[in-house]
């Protein structure tokens, strides 16, 4: 069920205490009866900096020569799902939430100087066997165009959810190895600062042990962009999609390394699947698939082996 929509302009960040401390209220959150998404959208206008986009691409793994990362304008737009996910009127309490799934489609290059307009939206309820998943919607809009899309997937634990059947990632053999990583302990520190996201299980050893972890996780938007950095082309890309389904936590400091499939055609795409492993490469944090458009062939970033 959805709610009538009601649309707001932002324009001030929220802060990392209100963050917190919204998260942390929105525990004593108690809804009676059947669960409604309030059909809201939250917008706010954003240059895409070339010193913050920088900052980010390094902290991600991505050079210089690839412009600026598919995954920038998520992170531009995460206070505004934070401001949703945090709002009087949402169903569930922030913090348990888990993130998914999420995809990205990029229709037209970005560049260093643009100036979006992002929207923040609430999407669906969808099934899960594990609880109730919904989604948020993002798009950003440059000259009145639609040049980027996301879609992130939320799961609330509990009894199976309704809805349309939650999207499951799968596909073929993942068996080339193509780089490891050291995850340094500050990670998720650094990684809040960027995007927004200051989920005590990511920053906090205290904050992860409250929520069942013996450490604080890498969040899953980063590794998402790491693998991403190390699989894409030496330059900007024009229009590509990145899927992914996190699958399990990357614990900080850690080791991780990318496994990564055969390039496919698909169409006019270049598609490839890919997964991030524990060091062992036994287990699986993340799966994904990786299309790109035009063809330039698809490259890893200079730390990475060549795949």
């Amino acid at each position: 069920m959805t709610a009538a929509e009601v649309v707001e302009r932002i324009d001030a960040p929220l802060s990392g205490a209100a963050v917190v401390g919204g998260a942390l209220k929105s525990l004593l959150r108690g809804r009676p009866g059947e669960a409604v998404l309030p059909d809201r959208a939250l917008q706010r206008e954003a240059v895409l900096e070339a010193s913050t986009v920088d900052a980010y691409g390094r902290l991600c793994g991505f050079t210089p020569d690839q412009g600026v990362p598919i995954t920038w304008p998520h992170v531009l737009a995460f206070p505004l799902q934070m401001r949703i996910l945090l709002g009087a009127h949402f169903p569930y309490p922030a913090i348990g939430l888990v993130h998914l799934h999420n995809r990205i489609s990029q229709h037209h290059r970005l560049y260093p100087g643009d100036r979006l307009l992002l929207t923040a939206r609430t999407g669906r309820f969808m099934a899960h066997d594990r609880g109730q998943a919904f989604t948020l919607e993002t798009t950003s809009v440059r000259d009145g165009e639609t040049v980027w899309e996301g879609v992130s997937l939320y799961l609330r634990l509990g009894g199976p959810g309704h809805g349309d059947p939650a999207p499951i990632l799968t596909g073929g053999i993942v068996d080339q190895a193509c780089g490891a990583w050291s995850v340094p302990a500050d990670l998720g520190r650094r990684y809040a600062a960027a995007s927004g996201d200051a989920n005590p299980i990511h920053t906090s050893a205290l904050g992860a042990r409250l929520f069942g972890f013996r450490r604080p996780i890498a969040h899953g938007m980063w590794t998402k962009a790491r693998a991403v950095a190390a699989l894409s082309p030496q330059e900007p890309l024009e229009t590509a999609q990145v899927e992914v389904a996190f699958r399990s936590p990357l614990f900080l400091p850690g080791q991780a390394a990318l496994y990564a499939g055969q390039v496919h055609d698909a169409g006019a795409d270049e598609t490839r699947d890919f997964e991030v492993r524990d060091a062992a490469g036994t287990r699986t944090h993340l799966r994904g698939r990786l299309s790109v458009s035009p063809r330039p062939p698809i490259t890893t970033s200079k730390d990475a082996v060549l795949c």
